[in-house]
This record gives structure tokens, sequence and C-alpha cells, in this order.
């Protein structure tokens, strides 16, 4: 048993180390190539050589700095909001006249929404505080032609960003057709309506593409220009100038999207940990697992917002210790940080099973949410 062993991590060993013979060779090849003709050049030759080589050299150094730093990242964020201090449902006055005081003009001020002041934080994060990876100029190109996707490497915050990026839309899409507007009775806001279609732009485009061919506007430009309606229709929410309409049936619809959104990732999971348990081999194992991460991050934060916006309809149904649970339920799927994602066989005994671990979190996250929704529809 003891040989095996050894012979099993000696042979991985030495396949490591010939891959990563393969790729310096790969890499290094371009520029031996370039020194050996430049160095029969003369220097007119020589000096813009030198100069697209440095460019080409600081364009991936920028480019692994941007997919290794993760600025703002944070799981617990979402206590620097203080959201248990807020008593008031959103869009409900905050200026009420004290009783037996003469009446005085007061502007009028309502509470803003704990939800849209996260999604654009989140949004935020995404393009603001750092840059947006799958758009990148590097990002487009691949590894010598292959998505970088397909690969094991720089490609984490890529896919984390975008599962965050699919709880901010989820959650624009339920704030124009139900949350901001009183259905039936009141139009659709128009900030909230283009904050909507802006996320929901394509997450790949940079400056130039070719389907269609032709010069592009970037997604993080769309993705800003979302954030900032977001924010103003908070601004003018804070005015009451603006709807959020905090009915249970409102808030029963928006567990179950979520809950729906957490099932499909649940089953991508699954498929992927079953058919392709590679261990540490499996090189889409670690998008997968960081898509679902970055997802669950989003959500969290979106639903300890509801929690507050909400606050009225929670305590009617007496559903503050089941709503503290299931945010626990996330917290606990957030501490899963593995340094290397392997998606190990689920009975295996060597590798482990990261996805099937994530996926395991993320059912269970998922049961509350239902356990909620089954509260708020008796």
């Amino acid at each position: 048993m003891f040989e095996a062993f050894k012979t099993f991590f000696r042979r991985a060993g030495a396949a490591l180390a010939r891959a990563l013979r393969l790729g310096f060779a790969a890499i290094a090849w371009p520029f031996m190539a370039t020194r050996g003709w430049s160095g029969r050049r003369s220097l007119m030759v020589k000096g813009p050589v030198a100069l697209i080589l440095l460019f080409v050299v600081g364009l991936y150094g920028y480019f692994f700095w941007q997919t290794q730093v993760w600025s703002g990242f944070d799981p617990n964020f979402v206590d620097r909001y203080q959201l248990a201090a807020r008593t008031v449902p959103a869009g409900q006055p905050l200026t009420a006249q004290p009783p037996g005081q003469p009446a005085t003009p007061v502007a009028a001020q309502c509470q803003p929404s704990a939800i849209v002041e996260v999604a654009a934080d989140l949004a935020d994060q995404n393009v603001n505080q750092n840059a947006w990876i799958s758009s990148m100029l590097l990002y487009r190109v691949g590894l010598f032609g292959m998505d970088w996707d397909n690969t094991p490497f720089l490609d984490n915050k890529a896919s984390f960003q975008r599962g965050v990026n699919q709880a901010v839309r989820r959650t624009a899409v339920e704030l124009v057709d139900t949350l901001g507007r009183v259905r039936g009775t009141s139009g659709i806001n128009t900030d909230l309506q283009d904050a909507r279609g802006n996320l929901q732009f394509d997450e790949f485009s940079w400056y130039f593409g070719l389907q269609p061919f032709g010069f592009k506007t970037p997604t993080p430009s769309y993705y800003r220009a979302a954030i900032n309606s977001l924010r103003k229709f908070n601004t003018d929410l804070a005015g009451c100038n603006a709807l959020f309409d905090t009915r249970a049936d409102n808030l029963v619809q928006f567990v179950d999207r979520i809950a729906n959104d957490l099932g499909a990732t649940s089953a991508i999971l699954k498929e992927r940990s079953a058919n392709y348990n590679g261990g540490w081999f499996d090189s889409r194992a670690d998008d997968r697992f960081w898509f679902a991460y970055g997802q669950l991050y989003g959500y969290y934060a979106i639903l300890a917002a509801a929690r507050a916006d909400f606050d009225q309809v929670v305590r009617e149904r007496n559903l503050a210790p089941l709503w503290a649970d299931t945010l626990a339920q996330f917290q606990d799927a957030l501490r899963v940080q593995p340094a290397i994602i392997s998606n190990g066989s689920e009975s295996g005994w060597i590798m482990p099973t990261h996805l099937a671990t994530m996926g395991f979190y993320i059912l269970r996250t998922r049961s509350n949410l239902v356990e909620i929704r089954g509260v708020l529809d008796r």
C-alpha cells in the first residue's frame, strides 16, 4: 500500500513537472525567437520590438495582478450596513410629527431600500473596485487561443464575479416586475428598468468584437450605468418620490425566484461532480465552484437586506428565527474557500470533492428558502 502511494505521487509530480516545462517553453518561445531575429537587426528595428515586448509583458502583468487580487472581497461585508438598526420597512415614511408638537414643514423622508443599496454595491465591487475580468482583452484571447475557463488558471475571479452578477441580475428583474411598483396600479420605474436592461448586457464584451464585427461599448460601462440607475432610484425612494411594495406576496415571489436560481446552480454542480470527477485534474471544477460561491455571496447580502426591507412582514409571520438560520447557512457556505478546487469522487478517499460540498450547502440554503416561502404562503 505504501509503495502504491509513493508510485502515485511520484507519477503525479513527474506529470506536473512536465506540464510546467511545456508551459514555460510555450510562453518563452516567442520571446526567444524574437530575440534571435532582432539580434541581427539595427537599432531602428530593435527599439520598436523592445517596446512591443515591454507592452506585452506589462499587459500580462496587469492581467495577472487583476485576476489574483480580489479588492473588497469580504464574506462578512453585510455587517457594515447595520441592517438590524433599521426598524422601518423600505419606502415607508421616516419623518413623523411627534404628538403634541406644533406642525412644522419638514421635507418628506422615506426609508431607502437595503436591497437596492446592496445590489448597487455588489455591482460596484465587480466593476469599480475590481476590473471586470470576463471582458478584459487577454481573457478574451485566452491561453494561446484556449478559453481560460477550460484551464485551471486565472479564471477563479472571473467566475466569482459572474456568480455575483447573476444574483444582481435576478434582483434587478424582481425590482422592476414586483418590488419597485404596486402591481396593477402603477407603472414601471424607469430607473429600475434602465438598471435591469444594462445588467442583462453580455458579460464578455470588449471595445471591439467580431460578432457583430465592429467597435462596441465594453461590459463594465453598462454595469456602471446600472449602478447609477439603482442609486438614483434609492435617492428618489428616500425622498418619497418612488415606490417600494413590501407586501408579503412580493416577498414570496422574490424568495421563490432566488430558490429556483440556486436550484439550477445545484444541478450544474451535480452534473459536473457526477460525470467529470477528475479530482485536482478537472480543469472546469474551479469555475463551477467559484460561480456558485459568487452567487451565494451575492444572495447572502441581498437576503440580509430583504430581511430589513420586509421587516414588518417578517415580524408579523414570526419568520425572524427561520430567516436568521437561513443567513447562517449562507455564512457556513461562504467559509468554504479551498486554495485548489478538487472534483473527486463522492465515494473516493484521496481527493476531496469540493463541488459536492458546495452543492450540499446550496441545497441546505435552498431548503430554508422553500420553508420561508411555505410560511409566507399560509
